[in-house]
C-alpha cells in the first residue's frame, strides 16, 4: 500500500523513497522519517528560489513541484547556508541538524550513484554537525521499584505488564505496540520482537515478567477487534504509542516521579543501566538485548553512576598511602 505522503513527492523523491523500502529494506516508520526531514529541505529550496510566496506558512508549502534544477544547482556552500537556516530560523537543536544533514547527504549519494541523476555529489566532503554524547537519563533501582509498586488504574494487569518489560528488557516503544499474542512462548519464556528495519530477534523473560504477562493475559479482552495484538486499547483495539506514552506518565505521576523528564525511551535506558550497573552485564550482551546494531550505540548506557566513580577511587590500592614525617627533620 502507497502511503499517503508520496503523492506529495517529486518522481526523484520517490524513487529515493522506494530504494529506502525495497532494497535498502528500511522500515516504514523510516521512510516517513527521511520523507519528513527532506521535505523541510525542498521547502526550503523553494524559498531560497522564491518561488513562493513569502507570506506562505512553511508547512503549508508543497513539494511535488520542486524542479531537479534546484538540486542540481545546489552547492557545498548552499548546504553550509541551509544548515544555518535550520539553526537560526527552524530553531533546530544540533540533534536534529545533524540528523537532517544526514538525511540529506544520502539523499544526494543516491541521486548521484545510485540514479545516475548527477554527474558529480556536491556534498561528499559536507561535515554533520558535531552532536555531544549526553549521559541519558534513567530511574535508579529504588525509582524503579517505587514505579513498579505504584502502578494503580483500571487496567492495572495490563499497565503493570507494560512498564515491567520497559523495565525489565529495554524494549523499544515500537516494539512493545506491535507485540502479538504469538510472539510470546511461555514454554520458552522468550518475546520475539520486531526491531528498527524490521529486524527480529528474540529476548528472554525473567520470572517477574512471565508473571506480569501471565497476570494480563487473564484479563486481557477476548473479544478484540485485532485478535493478534498482544496489547489492547479501551477501543477493543491494537494499543497505540501515545496511549502508552500517556500511561507511563500517569504511573510516573502516582509514583511521584513525574518531574525527572522520564519517557517511555529513557525506560529503556533504564533498563540497560539496571542490567549493567547491578546485573554486570557485558556491554555485548547488552548489545543482543537491546538490539543494536553497533557496540558504540550500547556503551552510552554503560556509563557508571557516582558511587561507582567513588569506589574506583576507593578501590586504588595507593588510597590511604600518607606522607611521612622525616624523623631527622629539626
Amino acid at each position: 500500500m502507497k502511503a499517503e505522503y508520496m503523492e506529495d513527492c517529486p518522481e526523484y523523491l520517490k524513487d529515493y523513497l522506494l530504494n529506502l523500502k525495497l532494497i535498502r529494506d528500511r522500515a516504514d516508520r523510516t521512510e516517513e522519517a527521511y520523507y519528513i526531514d527532506l521535505r523541510t529541505f525542498l521547502r526550503y529550496l523553494k524559498i531560497k528560489n522564491k518561488a513562493v510566496d513569502k507570506d506562505t506558512p512553511f508547512e503549508e508549502i508543497t513539494i511535488k513541484d520542486v524542479p531537479f534544477s534546484y538540486i542540481e544547482n545546489f552547492t557545498l556552500f548552499d548546504a553550509y547556508e541551509y544548515m544555518n537556516y535550520l539553526k537560526e530560523v527552524r530553531g533546530n537543536e544540533t540533534a536534529t541538524r545533524a540528523r537532517k544533514t544526514s538525511a540529506l547527504k544520502q539523499f544526494y549519494a543516491f541521486l548521484c550513484n545510485k540514479a545516475k541523476l548527477l554527474e558529480n555529489n556536491p556534498l561528499d566532503n559536507l561535515e554533520l554537525p558535531k552532536v555531544k554524547n549526553k549521559l541519558p537519563k534513567y530511574l535508579s533501582l529504588e525509582q524503579s521499584i517505587e514505579l513498579l509498586k505504584n502502578i494503580d488504574s483500571r487496567y492495572k494487569e495490563r499497565d503493570f505488564c507494560i512498564i515491567c518489560l520497559f523495565l525489565n528488557c529495554g524494549m523499544r516503544l515500537s516494539e512493545l505496540v506491535a507485540l502479538n499474542l504469538s510472539d510470546y512462548s511461555k514454554d520458552n519464556r522468550t518475546l520475539r520482537l520486531f526491531g528498527k528495519g524490521s529486524k527480529e530477534r528474540i529476548i528472554y523473560l525473567n520470572d517477574a515478567c512471565v508473571e506480569a504477562v501471565e497476570n494480563y493475559l487473564k484479563v486481557r479482552p477476548q473479544n478484540a477487534k485485532d485478535p493478534d495484538a498482544m496489547f489492547i486499547s479501551m477501543q477493543q483495539k491494537r494499543i497505540d504509542k501515545r496511549r502508552v506514552q500517556a500511561i507511563v506518565e500517569e504511573m510516573l505521576k502516582k509514583a511521584g516521579l513525574s518531574n525527572l523528564g522520564i519517557t517511555t525511551h529513557k525506560l529503556r535506558h533504564t533498563s540497560a543501566t539496571l542490567m549493567y550497573q547491578h546485573g554486570g552485564v557485558d556491554p555485548l550482551v547488552l548489545k543482543e538485548v537491546l538490539g543494536h546494531k553497533s557496540i558504540a550505540t550500547t556503551e552510552i548506557y554503560t556509563h557508571l553512576s557516582n558511587d561507582n566513580l567513588k569506589n574506583a577511587a576507593e578501590a586504588n590500592p595507593l588510597a590511604h598511602q600518607k606522607i611521612e614525617n622525616n624523623k631527622d627533620e629539626k
